[in-house]
């Protein structure tokens, strides 16, 4: 087990020691979101970022969770990218021992969509991208024996998404809890294909040319995909629900609805009919959960709960209902 979390006075030292690069090199700290140690490190001849599993997310509640999930990305990123080159960083190097993997950097004139969509540039063409990226990978592990096996084990998904987000948002709605066990039996126990787990778009980085590029695959299992869906939907809920301005709200309301769309069209797996109340659940979480999202103010938590819930308690609710 590795047990010493690398900086930039150090990771320079270890990447040469493992023969990634044979120079100095300059060291950038790099915003990892709440579970990584990110750093980029640029030589002479490679631009490159490392990625360290911390065993504590970074959260104000005690969130625990397997450093493994660092070989988890690193074998899915290697997978992923076999298979959409254009979409997925290359893949240089994985220490199982210390939890570490080392990608290609992006161009620097990349965006992540996260803050993309926050700051109002809004493009209803990277949903369709995204869509159809998305049903290439359902569609790959349906069809891929070999890929199912090697990701059966899902106890980080649980760890990291199950629990902090379904289990936690059923704990503090009494009323919406046989629901909710109803769609975590669902996503725990159909072994349909390769999830990735953490769709969103604060894992997503926008090119120049507007095109997609998705990071972060250490959730990635065999599982059910309306998870991947509802995840990703429900982040431009949360996005689409705090905006006033009408223009974005309809701009916002056309890139999830062309991300559904694509992906059903693109995808051999029929949605399932549960989706919207996967949705709700997970924008739910944003804002009762172990990880609520930052850019909430109260009007719009209030409003984010609100539709939501009455969503979930709807069995009638559409999609394209959330938006509406």
């Amino acid at each position: 087990m590795g047990s010493k979390l690398l900086d930039e006075r150090t990771v320079v030292a270890y990447l040469n020691k493992r023969g990634v690069i044979q120079t100095e090199a300059e060291v950038e700290i790099l915003t990892g979101g709440v579970s990584n140690v990110v750093l980029g490190i640029k030589s002479a001849t490679q631009d490159l970022v490392l990625k360290q599993a911390l065993p504590q997310l970074k959260v104000a509640a005690v969130w625990k969770a397997d450093q493994r999930r660092a070989i988890v990305e690193a074998n899915g990123m290697k997978l992923l990218h076999s298979i959409t080159p254009d979409s997925v960083p290359d893949l240089i190097d994985v220490d199982p021992d210390e939890f570490t993997l080392t990608m290609s950097r992006l161009p620097r004139e990349c965006t992540v969509w996260k803050s993309d969509l926050l700051e109002g540039v809004i493009k209803p063409s990277v949903g369709k991208d995204l869509g159809r990226i998305l049903a290439t990978w359902h569609n790959f592990g349906a069809d891929s024996k070999e890929s199912l096996d090697a990701y059966m084990e899902d106890s980080l998904f649980d760890q990291l998404r199950v629990t902090p987000f379904y289990r936690a948002v059923a704990k503090v709605n009494s009323a919406l809890d046989s629901r909710i066990q109803e769609l975590v039996t669902e996503i725990t126990t159909a072994k349909i294909t390769l999830v990735h787990g953490d769709f969103s778009p604060k894992n997503i980085m926008i090119t120049e040319e507007a095109k997609p590029i998705v990071l972060d695959f250490e959730v990635m299992h065999t599982g059910n995909p309306v998870f991947d869906l509802g995840f990703i939907s429900a982040h431009l809920l949360c996005k689409y629900l705090r905006i006033e301005d009408l223009d974005q709200r309809a701009l916002l309301r056309q890139t999830a609805i062309s991300f559904i769309n694509s992906y059903t069209q693109s995808c051999n797996i029929v949605v399932a009919k549960s989706l919207p109340h996967h949705v709700s659940v997970i924008a739910l979480a944003r804002v009762e959960g172990v990880s609520p999202v930052n850019y909430l103010d109260d009007l719009a938590k209030a409003r984010v709960q609100s539709v939501t819930k009455a969503a979930i308690a709807d069995p009638n609710i559409t999609f394209e209902g959330l938006f509406a």
